[in-house]
């Protein structure tokens, strides 16, 4: 469908990962310096221990299929088999420690929140980070930020499941056409438009923005974000 028929986008649902954060492999990087752990290493542990759950490395902790204990311990035997002694019980904090937020993709939500458009956040989330993602971005509690949030692990389904897309639009109250997902992962902007939604792969606040504004009803003031 081109664009000039798709209908005018009344609910936007924002990542958070690598969208209201830096990208996932930069935040990993910087994990795996701050823990002498070798990236290429971690990464390896991460594929073998999602391996029975899917190709997704995420996978066990999203829905959860796994508890984060489960996780890390399956994760320190592997890393172990690999020379690596390390402990990674604890992980969602010590993932979180010093993480930084994407500014300018924040402040943008908020223009659109005060512009009239339905904001949410749609995310592939363990539930032991559920505290940690909100004192980061929320210090002054979701509603301040969010009409609405879809998360995996409260749902039981992830991206790009259609389950998780048709919840979201459900709480939005609007038709899926009118539901826009921003998200740096393009496998779930086309799991988003296959659940018929419009979708934005995020690489870049101001670009997403900019993007973002050619689906909005003409009545939106929200401009591009700074960088």
């Amino acid at each position: 469908m081109s664009d000039d028929r798709l209908l005018p986008v009344r609910a936007v649902w924002t990542d958070f990962g690598g969208v209201l954060t830096p990208p996932i492999d930069q935040d990993l990087e910087t994990f795996c310096l701050r823990t002498d752990i070798p990236a290429e290493a971690m990464r390896a542990a991460m594929t073998a221990v999602a391996a029975p759950f899917g190709n997704d490395l995420m996978a066990p902790l999203d829905t959860p299929l796994l508890s984060e204990d489960e996780w890390a311990a399956r994760m320190n035997a592997e890393l172990r088999a690999r020379g690596i002694e390390t402990d990674l019980t604890g992980f969602g904090k010590r993932w979180f420690d010093g993480r930084e937020t994407n500014e300018p993709w924040r402040a943008h939500l908020v223009e659109l929140r005060a512009a009239g458009v339905y904001v949410g956040l749609l995310s592939n989330m363990p539930p032991a980070w559920d505290p940690l993602w909100r004192r980061m971005i929320c210090p002054d509690g979701t509603e301040a930020l969010f009409d609405g949030l879809a998360l995996s692990f409260e749902i039981g389904a992830r991206k790009p499941d259609p389950r998780i897309f048709e919840v979201a639009a459900g709480l939005a109250g609007v038709a899926p056409g009118e539901c826009l997902l921003v998200d740096d992962i393009e496998r779930n902007c086309a799991g988003a438009r296959a659940a018929g939604w419009q979708a934005i792969h995020f690489t870049g606040a101001e670009a997403a923005a900019e993007q973002l504004a050619r689906h909005l009803p003409p009545r939106t003031t929200a401009g591009p974000a700074a960088t």
